[in-house]
């Protein structure tokens, strides 16, 4: 015959362990979200000015890069040729601001020719502006 239980606890918890539970979350928390820098190539990226100087846009070079081609000042130029012909570009420019190089790429280009190219520029010893193309709203009286 089955006996029946008349004695119905309630069972909680230790009170003094809710501490510990709380100091392990944070503790796991912290060093899950620890921040890592990004490892990478350091970039500056120019600020967003409106106002120009003429005559340095005219003396920057220019690079257009997509998926099959590169453009150097708007001529098509194989990748073999890429260095020399920046190279001579940059000749006898010594200051950082004349070795202004502008850096254009389309969507579809591929990572790995956009740091190949990237490499280049550097070698030939361009510093690096990107220009990122931005939507004005013009009004009209």
């Amino acid at each position: 015959m089955r006996m029946r239980r008349t004695n119905k606890l309630l069972i909680e918890p230790p009170a003094s362990a809710t501490g510990d539970i709380a100091f392990n979350l944070i503790v796991f928390f912290l060093v899950c979200a620890s921040v890592q820098p990004d490892a990478g190539r350091k970039q500056t990226i120019p600020s967003s000015e409106t106002v120009q100087d003429q005559k340095q846009e005219e003396t920057n070079v220019e690079v257009l890069l997509t998926r099959d081609t590169v453009a150097l000042d708007g001529d098509f130029v194989a990748m073999g040729q890429f260095l020399p012909r920046l190279q001579a570009k940059l000749a006898g420019k010594t200051s950082p601001d004349d070795r202004v190089v502008v850096f254009k790429e389309k969507p579809d280009t591929p990572y790995s020719r956009y740091i190949n190219v990237m490499r280049l520029i550097d070698e030939a010893g361009g510093v690096i502006v990107f220009q990122i193309e931005e939507e004005r709203e013009v009004m009209i009286p």
